[in-house]
Order: structure tokens, then sequence, then C-alpha cells
């Protein structure tokens, strides 16, 4: 069988630009800048973009494009020994696409409740306690959330539609969901810069704090935004380069679709800023509060500041399309790495069979987080999953190209095929700094979470969270480390 293609080298951008572009590029970057210094936070994001991003991205989309398959077995002919990072890879994926959909599934219970705007006054009791209907603790599972389930089933039957082709039903949605949120938030960026207040939201987003520069947890955080920003470790970027054909342009297409990642997010910056600008003029509530808001900033402050502006039922209904269409490429894009792992080995079985066992698969997978004890388990099982589970398929990653296989090697692959000729700074970034600065992130993270238990969750729960972090990791491990009746070499592929 011959290998899916992309049908353009626009529509490859625009895959690779939606997998990228998601819920946290509206959220996580404007509370991450608001947080750690305003516009000084620019400074340690466009350097960890530089030497961390961008490099990583690069090394994806050349090891997928040369070995032309998906995660596992494109790792694996790098290596046999290192079968089981891909394997790492895609069940991580798995389980951050199960919970993400149930996000999504909250965006169209909004968008739906948008004609009514029920949570004006209190969004915050309505997020907790109308659509989520939250218990008391994890230990209170309490039965399925309906309205929430039914979404949830619903975003599912989106996906399998956008994935059951592969790269030709991929390519025909891109073209309309990925420009389409950036349509919906220029509109809400206009309709904020007419509001009052709008400037002092900027002022706060823009001013910087240099003293914020000092501070690690800073750098720590810019390096972990660009790291979850770009898809990296998810096996995405994989598999979306082993659609390409082999003499394929890759650092040109790694800066593009990096710089528009980021170019994205710092815009979404300014609309953010500018809505909850005018929230604090309107009700009084100092900016930073409001800043500050972490996750419920979508949920819970986004919608407030919405109701408070004139024709707020029509900017509702933007808001909550534009968050359900930046769900929706960056949980499909990780059933494809799913997809492509499984069509590489059962070449037998059709792409819509298979698209259709991970959808319902992860239906199944995604009910626990539909409960009144959802919003915990999902709070639970992303801190563990991002925490760890992606750091540590990073550093393997860079492991790997950098020292099993070669940097050197695989630069001169990425510079015979690109345009843009790449220097030994990569192999620098590659084999030093990427693996350092993830093994930082990792060992400082795994202090706090021995030092204070993550959220005063109770002991079982925490069990259930590190379970998820070490078994994949463990099964990795097992797999380097199992004796081979026959070495094989590594040859150049």
């Amino acid at each position: 069988m011959t290998r899916q293609r992309w049908t353009s080298r626009a529509v490859f951008i625009l895959a690779a630009l939606g997998s990228a572009v998601g819920l946290g590029n509206l959220w996580r970057f404007p509370y991450l800048a608001g947080k750690y210094g305003g516009g000084a936070f620019l400074i340690p994001y466009l350097i960890a973009l530089v030497l961390v991003g961008v490099p990583m991205l690069i090394l994806e989309l050349a090891v997928g494009q040369k070995m032309q398959q998906g995660a596992v077995g494109s790792y694996t002919k790098l290596h046999p020994r290192f079968v089981g990072l891909g394997i790492l890879a895609l069940i991580s994926s798995f389980i951050i696409v199960s919970y993400y959909a149930v996000v999504m599934a909250w965006s169209l219970v909004y968008l739906l409740a948008s004609l009514k705007m029920n949570w004006s006054g209190d969004a915050e009791g309505y997020f907790y306690q109308e659509v989520l209907q939250t218990s008391n603790g994890i230990e209170q599972l309490g039965g399925i959330n309906l309205s929430i389930f039914l979404s949830l089933l619903f975003v599912w039957f989106s996906v399998y539609f956008c994935v059951w082709q592969g790269t030709k039903s991929v390519g025909k949605v891109v073209k309309y969901s990925v420009p389409l949120p950036v349509i919906l938030m220029s509109l809400l960026l206009i309709r904020a810069v007419t509001l009052p207040g709008f400037l002092q939201g900027w002022e706060m987003y823009l001013q910087p704090n240099w003293v914020a520069l000092l501070n690690p947890e800073v750098w720590t955080a810019a390096c972990s935004q660009i790291f979850y920003s770009l898809s990296l470790a998810f096996g995405i970027m994989v598999a979306y380069g082993s659609y390409k054909d082999r003499d394929d342009d890759i650092t040109q297409d790694a800066w593009i679709t990096a710089l528009l990642d980021s170019g994205t997010s710092i815009f979404a910056g300014f609309v953010v800023f500018g809505v909850l600008g005018y929230m604090a003029w309107k009700i009084g509530t100092p900016l930073k509060d409001l800043a500050a808001s972490g996750p419920g900033l979508a949920f819970v402050v986004f919608p407030e500041a919405i109701s408070l502006m004139p024709l707020s039922k029509i900017f509702s209904i933007l808001f909550f399309l534009m968050l359900f269409l930046l769900g929706i490429d960056s949980a499909f894009s990780m059933v494809a790495a799913l997809n492509a792992a499984i069509a590489d080995k059962y070449k037998h079985i059709s792409l819509a069979q298979i698209s259709l066992g991970f959808c319902l698969l992860l239906a199944i997978a995604g009910a626990i987080y539909t409960t009144r004890a959802g919003l915990y388990f999902l709070d639970l099982v992303d801190h563990f999953v991002t925490s760890y589970n992606l750091l540590l398929i990073g550093i393997c990653q860079s492991i790997l190209v950098g020292w099993v296989y070669g940097a050197e090697k695989m630069r001169r692959y990425i510079n015979q095929v690109s345009h843009w000729q790449i220097g030994k700074w990569w192999n620098i970034a590659i084999k030093y700094i990427i693996p350092l600065a993830l093994v930082t992130l990792l060992v400082t993270q795994f202090i706090q979470d021995i030092k204070t238990p993550y959220e005063g969750y109770p002991t079982w729960a925490l069990g259930i969270g590190w379970t998820i972090a070490l078994l994949p990791l463990l099964i990795f491990l097992w797999l380097l480390l199992k004796d081979k009746n026959k070495i094989i070499s590594i040859e150049e592929q």
C-alpha cells in the first residue's frame, strides 16, 4: 500500500498548526504572561522557543519524514530497543485526549447555553454547580452527568469524521477549522478595543516586570509552555511528518509552524486582557485577580466578562465556538497519531475501522471525567501525565536522536532536504540544552510533589496519578533493557 500523503504543503502546515494551537494558547499563555512579569515573560518564552521548541519540532518532523512511519515504527527504526518510546508517547496521547475531549464537551454545553446565558452574575456557581454538578470530593463519584456525557459523544462523533480517511479528511477539515478561530478571535479583539478599560488590560499584559526574570520559576513556566503548546512528545508531529515525502523541506515547515503558534498565543493575550480590562473597569475588581484565575479563565472569568458586554449572546456564541474549534484540531491530531501506529502494523485493517475503534475506546475512557467527580480526576490525571510522561518522552527522544542515532547524522539529512540550513547549534540543543532543561523541569516537579502532595488529594487518588506516570515508563524501560537474541544494527534508513 502507498503511504498516505498530504495534498499540499499548505495543508500540512494547517494540520500541524491546528495540532499546536489549542485551548492552552487562549488561556494558559495570557495567564502565564500576567503572572510572570507581563512583557518581560516574552524574553524567556522566545528563548525557550528557539532553544527548545523549534529544535525539538525539527527533530520530530525529521524522524517521521525520514522513517516514513508513526511514532512506534520510527523510533524502532532509529534503534529497535526504543520501541517502547513510541508506545509511551501513544499511551500518553490516549490518556490526554480522553480528558481533553471532555473540556471540548464543556465548550459545547456553554455554546448551547449561550442563548440564555444563565451564568450572568454567578459564572463560578454556574460552572461548578450547574454544568459540572461537582461533588464534594474525588471519592464521591456521583454518577454520570448526562448533558456532558452526551456532548462528549458528539465530540467523538465529530472527531471520527475528521480522521476516518486520514490525511484526506484531515486536510478538508483544517482548511476551515484552523483559520476560523483566528477570524473569531479577531472579531472578539475588535469588540474588546471598543470597550472602556481595554488599555488597562493591555498595560498589564505588556508592561515588563524585569525583576521576574530573576525567578527560576518564570523560565520553567516559559519552557513548559513552549513544549506543550507545540504538541511535542505526543507522537503527533512524528506521524504528521511521516505523511510528507522524504525530500520535503523540514526546517522551514518547523519554523513556520512554531512562529505561527507563538504568534497566535501572543495575539490571544491581547484579546483576553482587552476583555478582562473591561471587566475590571465594569465591576471594580482588580485586574490582577482576574488574570490569575488559570484554567477558570475560559469557563468562569471570560463568560462573566462577556455577559457584561453589549450583544453578549452573539459574542458568547463566537467565544465558545472558537473554543470548540481550537480543541477539535488538537484532539483529532492525537487520534491521528494513534491511528498511524496501528495502520503501520496492521495494514489489512482500514483506517475507518481503526478510527472507529479508537473513538469508541476513548469515549469509554472519558466517561470517568463526566461524573460529578470528573473535574477532580481530570485535574489529577492531567497533572501527572503532563508533568512526568511528556517530559520523560522529550528526554528520551533527545537521547535517542542526539546520542544513540547521532544528532549530526540527522542534521545532515535535514539540511539535505531543507532550504534553510541548520548549524551545529541544533546538535548542541538536542544533545545538551533540551535534556538539561527537561530534566530540570522533571526534578523540580518531583521534589514539589514529594514535599507537598498535589492539591491534598487522598493517598489512593495520588496512587492512581503515580501509576499513570510510572507504569508506561516501566513498560518503556522493560522493552529498552529486554535481552535480544540478535542485536539489530542501526542502519541508515
